[in-house]
């Protein structure tokens, strides 16, 4: 059963994004049994809380559930509990690396969407364009889940 970490920086807007997304697309494709997600930040200042109100509204908008997720911190123990690591951007990517992942389980979220033309997701933190994000996310989760179940 392949199991797949979602991974951004403090866990409140991208990651849980793409984790209830994910989790979204394997219910309806009648995978729940066979694949498995989760979501953590790269930093543990919003530990406990849930997703960001931008990110609550966009899934509301689209019908994702997104009940049970919180924001946690990426710990040690993840390293050996995850098929895939998966980060939304080249900070994300760099902060795990340094913890040592093995090769071939730490990529980037847009390498299963290649052809959108973006190599990172951007923070809607920032900007609050969280259309974007779905977009990009919901783009990369339907490659994903392509890549795992052909």
């Amino acid at each position: 059963m392949p199991r797949v970490l979602f991974i951004c920086l403090g866990n409140i807007c991208r990651s849980p994004m793409a984790e209830a997304l994910f989790r979204h697309k394997v219910a309806l494709a009648g995978l729940a049994h066979q694949l498995t997600c989760d979501s953590a930040g790269t930093g543990g200042w919003h530990a406990g809380e849930p997703p960001h109100r931008g990110t609550q509204q966009i899934l509301h908008q689209h019908g994702i559930d997104f009940s049970g997720i919180r924001a946690r911190q990426l710990t040690g123990a993840d390293l050996g509990e995850f098929d895939y690591l998966l980060t939304m951007d080249h900070d994300n990517l760099r902060d795990v690396q340094r913890l040592g992942v093995p090769t071939g389980i730490l990529r980037p979220i847009l390498e299963f969407a290649p052809d959108l033309g973006y190599d990172e997701v951007p923070d809607p933190w920032y900007d609050g364009n969280f259309a974007l994000t779905y977009q990009l996310l919901d783009r990369a989760c339907d490659g994903l889940l392509a890549a795992l179940c052909p």
